[in-house]
């Protein structure tokens, strides 16, 4: 079975979309998770960098997109510095470490 191109949509779990699923902020909230599953890994940290800079706390984005704090630190700097050269790779689909799951079926049994 092939993998799908998109990733799965993040849910927000900041205390505003707990308590009002269907506000305003919710909504913008599920917005941003929806734009982020479209993206390549170096787009991700670039939006969201571009949104710390518009004066949203790292703490905050980090719980709605569910990107790590030095994640979007990183975007941010190379939003602000574009000039600044960083390693330019874009991970292929399904790159990084093999899930505990698949690596060891027997922690599924635990």
């Amino acid at each position: 079975m092939p993998k799908s191109k998109h990733r799965r949509i993040h849910r927000c779990d900041c205390s505003l979309c707990q308590q009002h699923r269907y506000s305003q902020s919710a909504q913008q909230h599920k917005a941003i998770n929806r734009v982020l599953t479209t993206l390549n890994e170096k787009n991700r940290r670039h939006f969201v960098g571009l949104l710390a800079m518009q004066g949203d706390t790292i703490s905050l984005l980090s719980r709605i997109t569910g990107l790590s704090r030095t994640t979007i630190h990183r975007g941010k700097r190379e939003v602000e510095h574009p000039g600044l050269k960083g390693k330019p790779r874009i991970r292929e689909s399904g790159a990084g470490r093999i899930s505990v799951e698949k690596n060891n079926p027997a922690f599924l049994q635990r």
